[in-house]
């Protein structure tokens, strides 16, 4: 499967619309961005069930800004539309291989438990 552009426009359906969605947030004039490119979608093309989308930082500075990206390339992952990974820097092909096979294998009841739990702690003592 290809690559998708993502933007403003079709970013919420996007993530919204599918179990597993990896983003790589990236830049024309970045050296490291241009060495991944090839990986990501050679990885891409290994996983067809699963969405892998780019946004470039130049043009979709808005977004960007919204995810608090600040080193690029970044690499951020939403599984049943939580964010469960978010790492700056590149990555070879078999590590991005080892964490699509962890978001794969995640426990989502846990993970959504968890996140409740977080939540009700902090308004008790808020």
């Amino acid at each position: 499967m290809a690559t998708v552009e993502l933007n403003e426009q079709n970013l919420e359906s996007t993530v919204n619309g599918n179990d597993i969605v990896i983003i790589d947030f990236w830049a024309p004039w970045c050296g490291p961005c241009k060495s991944f490119g090839p990986i990501y979608e050679e990885v891409s093309e290994k996983h067809p069930d699963i969405v892998f989308a780019k946004i470039n930082t130049e043009d979709e500075q808005a977004i960007a800004a919204h995810f608090q990206i600040r080193s690029i390339p970044t690499l951020m992952i939403f599984r049943e539309q939580i964010i469960i990974f978010a790492e700056a820097g590149m990555l070879p092909a078999n590590a991005l291989e080892e964490v699509i096979q962890q978001v794969k294998t995640l426990d989502m009841d846990k993970v959504k438990a968890d996140i409740e739990a977080a939540a009700q702690e902090e308004a008790n003592n808020a």
